[in-house]
Formats: structure tokens, C-alpha cells, sequence
């Protein structure tokens, strides 16, 4: 698919950030990274939308989310509604944004939130659309093996993540990146790339592509059940799955000690052998492999480096065989 192009405007060297009004939209770190650019570039902040506090960590205590707290700290007003019904668009009519920025919000907004800016509401997306469509776009790349990523900003409609393209720079996926440093990484393009293209946009000096269905792909919705291993897949695929799960939920597996039930095993860091000796071993079998303890799978071999139980604290592979010496031999489920 083409990039949109940008057209030479001499008002865009008079344009001046704070003569716009922007309401912004997002939740998590990711938001808070483009939420930081605004800010440093002076635009004119008149609201901030982010989701209500939610429990967290072991005592469940209400924690702000990252846009909200970056926010507070910058003294901007702050909006959090449960849903975007007829009230929390009022709130949002009252502010007379010119533009709505969102960035990982957490919902698709209503036609009347759409209506609202004059420049429209647009989008940070973290990946090249119409690829990963959705939520969890970075974790759902990891997952599939993905050599290559990047940001795309959107306009938005009243779809999921359908609507023309505005901007797009892509970004090369590092073989054995984690779903947290990529996502760093993609923050700091997003915000980047949200204030080279906002000038243009602003002006009406860009111009969108609609995009194509060609290629479209849907965000699997990430749950803490995605993290539980089937060794019949390959090594690759469950190192990738790993990554893209990193750090939350992470990936598990059960170990069934006894006729007493199975025991749950986190596997917090691990490496991978993409090929195996043939073996009769079935796979999950958990075997002595040079100086190495591996899990064989349906392609290759899973060393797990930094493992725990159930109710226990991580540990090296070393330090659990101590306490479980049966751990060799055992069939992983």
C-alpha cells in the first residue's frame, strides 16, 4: 500500500501548536508516551479522556492509569467516564475540541464523538494497517512471527480501526524482542511521527488512502489462558508466543506429579533449539540434554532457564531440580 503524501504549504511554517485545542484520548504507558509529546510540543491541551481507575497488584488498590497520572502531574483536565453515553459526550462538546487524538483508549468512539472536532479524531496505532486490526496488535505480531511492524496513524470512523490512512513509518522487529520492548519502541515512533504529521494534517496538507482489504487481519483479544503451552507445536512457535506474551500473561504449562491433581509451572525466561535428535520421547517430556535440561516439542527443544511452581518463587532451572529432582522424566500437559 502507498503512503500518503504530503503537500508543500507555507502556512505550515507560521502553524503554531497552541492555537489548536485538542482533547486526547488513551490509557497505558504507550498513550502516555504520545500524551508527553503533545505536551512538550506546547499543543493546547483541553482535556484529557482516559479509562477509570482500576485494581491492581497484589492488595487490588485503585491505580490511575499512566495517561491519567501523566496528566495530573501537568495539571490538565481529566476525564474518566464508564462509557461514552450522552453525558460523557457533553463533557466532551463542552471542551470545543478542534482535534481528538486518541491512542490506545480502550473503546471504539460513537458516531457523535466522532462528529464532534472540526480536524476530526485521529489514531496511533501500533502496527501497519490493515494488519492487526485491534486491541493487542503488538502481542498478535510476536505471536505470528512478524519480522516487521511500525505505526500507522488513522483517521477514525465508526469501525475498528478501518479508517484512511493518514500516516505510516514502519519499524523492523528485532528475532528475539519481547512484547514490552517493542511496544517502548513503538511508542517513541507513534509519538514521533503523530507530531512530524500533525502540521500537515492541521493545514489540510496531507492527503489519506483509504485502506485496502488486501491483507487484513484481526487481533486475537489476549487472555491469561493464551499463555498455556501445547508442545506439539514447535519450538519457534512457543518462543514466539512467548515473546509476544512477555510479561503478561507469560507462558505455562502443567506438571501432573501425582494422582492428587497437576501442578502449574510458569515459565518466566527460556531458549529454544529449533531442531532435535530424533527421539521416541513424546513431546512435553522434560529431558537431560548435553548440560542443559530441554522440553521436547513438536519441532525442536524448549530450555527452560527461570521456571516456577505454583505458589512459589521463581527459580533457575538449577535451583528448582533441587527441590524437584523428579522434574527430569516428567510429561509436561
Amino acid at each position: 500500500m502507498s503512503t500518503p503524501s504530503k503537500t508543500s504549504d507555507p502556512s505550515i511554517q507560521n502553524f503554531k501548536a497552541p492555537q489548536v485545542s485538542v482533547v486526547f484520548m488513551g490509557t497505558p504507558e504507550f498513550a502516555a508516551t504520545t500524551l508527553a509529546s503533545l505536551i512538550a510540543e506546547r499543543y493546547n491541551i483541553v482535556g484529557v479522556v482516559t479509562q477509570p481507575d482500576r485494581k491492581s497488584g497484589r492488595k487490588q488498590e485503585l491505580t490511575p492509569s499512566a495517561v491519567k497520572a501523566l496528566a495530573m502531574k501537568h495539571g490538565l483536565p481529566v476525564f474518566q467516564p464508564e462509557r461514552l453515553d450522552k453525558d460523557a459526550i457533553k463533557k466532551l462538546s463542552d471542551w470545543k475540541p478542534d482535534i481528538i487524538v486518541v491512542a490506545a483508549y480502550g473503546r471504539i468512539l460513537p458516531k457523535a464523538v466522532l462528529d464532534l472536532p472540526g480536524f476530526g479524531c485521529i489514531n496511533v496505532h501500533a502496527s501497519i494497517l490493515p494488519r492487526w486490526r485491534g486491541a493487542s496488535p503488538v502481542a498478535n505480531a510476536l505471536i505470528a512471527g512478524d519480522t516487521e511492524t511500525g505505526i500507522t496513524i488513522m483517521e477514525l470512523n465508526e469501525g475498528m480501526d478501518t479508517g484512511d490512512i493518514i500516516a505510516v513509518k514502519k519499524l523492523p522487529i528485532n528475532p528475539e524482542e519481547r512484547a514490552n520492548e517493542l511496544l517502548d519502541r513503538l511508542a517513541e515512533l507513534g509519538a514521533a511521527l503523530l507530531i512530524e504529521t500533525l502540521p500537515f494534517w492541521i493545514t489540510r496538507a496531507i492527503t489519506t488512502l483509504p485502506q485496502t482489504e488486501d491483507g487484513v487481519t484481526l487481533c486475537q483479544l489476549i487472555e491469561r489462558e493464551d499463555g498455556r503451552i501445547f508442545w506439539n507445536a514447535s519450538a519457534t512457535e512457543i518462543y514466539n508466543r512467548f515473546r509476544g506474551l512477555h510479561p503478561w500473561p507469560g507462558l505455562f504449562t502443567y506438571w501432573r506429579r501425582d494422582e492428587d491433581g497437576a501442578i502449574r509451572i510458569k515459565l518466566h525466561e527460556i531458549e529454544i533449539q529449533k531442531s532435535l535428535l530424533a527421539t521416541q520421547h513424546p513431546v512435553g517430556t522434560v529431558l537431560e540434554i548435553g548440560e542443559k535440561i530441554g522440553i521436547v516439542t513438536g519441532a525442536g527443544v524448549i530450555f527452560p532457564v527461570i521456571i516456577q511452581a505454583e505458589g512459589k518463587a521463581p527459580l533457575t532451572i538449577t535451583e528448582f531440580l533441587q527441590g524437584y529432582p523428579d522434574f527430569i522424566g516428567a510429561i509436561l500437559i
